[in-house]
């Protein structure tokens, strides 16, 4: 087995004493950032030298990011650099902007797909969207990192990425777990016989099933955990024994909309500490929940593991690769004075997400609620019109039926 470097499989010490170094010049870097104001002022960046030091700084929530964007866009505050002195500036849903540099590997995303076995002379299919969010370059960039071509597809034009893939003879697929499927069940129908063997995905849960399906079909499918802000957090190897913590980040589980630690192998929220020097988050909260599993990968890997997603520490929940969160829920009530509360189902379709928007209205066109839904949730997902009262009482204006077992 090869390892992408040397850093994976580095001692517990060897790593704590390469961190002590890194970490108070990362957190010295921070304090130079003016949207960190007050928040890290008072901090002597000498003394931050582990995660169990991190314990005691503030905690960077995503809805803290935005506003400060509101305020000093289109970064807040919180790079070092001004927008024009970086390669790409992304917008996520929020709307939420991001930085991107094509400095080598700087998502950190060539580790991962070095892991699935993706390297010279394969051509991956990056079905990762390209426009506005960043999903596209962070895997274009990790796939340069490793050597390999890549075919820039995104999504949509099904028969069209089918054809591509076999003209050009793509060897791997990188993209939302379910989307794989789709081209796949594509090219059957066409009679087009593919010869992609590996596949690396994100932006939603990997159903064992599906997984399984997909090794029927002769594809090694491992999944990387991301976010638009802090790049790769963890990944799987082929030993599919939990997620890898990346070498560049640390991560933390505390206790849900709190800073403070759980007891190890306890599920708490993922809080991460990026070492880009360009973007320094410090301890920014994913709002995802996760637990760190015991000992190291059978790989060979020596970083911390965590168990992978488990769920979302509030309501925001990924569907179809994109979050729809609990504000978005609310803007669609807004918009139509008919609405009186409505509620999102994230479910399953075959091998497929689903969404379902439930909408108490004691009137009202179906059509135009289904094209808010879109225009506001940017996902389309079928409509559900009920009467007044009708929804549970039960405080969730989003419910996520899915297993994740």
């Amino acid at each position: 087995m090869t390892f992408f470097d040397e850093l994976e499989t580095r001692s517990a010490d060897s790593r704590a004493s390469d961190l002590a170094a890194q970490l108070p010049a990362q957190i010295a870097r921070a304090q130079q950032a003016p949207g960190y104001g007050a928040a890290l002022a008072e901090v002597d960046a000498s003394t931050i030298t582990s995660a169990d030091a991190l314990a005691a700084l503030p905690v960077l929530r995503k809805s803290d990011l935005s506003k400060a964007q509101s305020v000093a866009p289109p970064f807040g505050g919180f790079a070092v650099k001004p927008a024009h002195g970086f390669a790409h500036v992304f917008q996520s849903p929020g709307p939420i902007y991001e930085p991107g540099g094509t400095d080598h590997d700087w998502w950190r995303m060539g580790r991962f797909l070095h892991a699935v076995g993706i390297g010279a002379g394969d051509i991956v299919q990056n079905c990762f969207g390209y426009h506005l969010t960043p999903a596209g370059m962070i895997f274009e960039n990790g796939a340069r990192a490793v050597g390999a071509a890549v075919l820039p597809a995104g999504t949509g034009q099904t028969e069209l990425q089918v054809t591509a893939a076999r003209d050009v003879g793509v060897t791997a697929y990188a993209g939302t777990p379910d989307y794989l499927k789709v081209i796949l069940d594509r090219a059957d129908k066409m009679g087009v016989e593919l010869n992609i063997s590996k596949a690396a995905v994100g932006g939603g849960a990997l159903f064992p099933s599906l997984r399984q399906e997909y090794a029927d079909r002769g594809i090694s499918c491992l999944q990387s955990y991301a976010t638009a802000d802090l790049g790769s957090i963890a990944y799987e190897s082929a030993a599919m024994d939990g997620m890898i913590v990346d070498e560049q980040v640390i991560v933390e589980i505390v206790t849900p909309g709190t800073g403070t630690p759980v007891a190890p192998g306890e599920v708490g929220e993922v809080v991460v500490t990026t070492l880009n020097p360009d973007y320094p988050l410090i301890r920014f909260a994913t709002g995802d929940l996760s637990a760190v599993l015991p000992g190291q990968s059978p790989c060979g890997r020596t970083n911390m593991r965590i168990k992978g997603w488990m769920g979302r520490a509030d309501q925001a929940t990924k569907i179809k690769g994109m979050f729809v969160r609990p504000e978005q829920v609310a803007a669609l009530v807004e918009k139509h004075d008919e609405i009186v509360k409505a509620r999102v189902i994230a479910s399953r379709d075959g091998e497929m997400d689903a969404m379902t928007v439930q909408i108490e209205a004691q009137q009202g066109d179906e059509i135009a609620f289904s094209r808010s839904v879109i225009e506001v949730l940017k996902l389309k997902g079928r409509v559900e019109v009920v009467a007044p009262g009708a929804l549970p009482k039960d405080g969730l204006v989003i419910e996520d039926q899915r297993s994740y077992d």
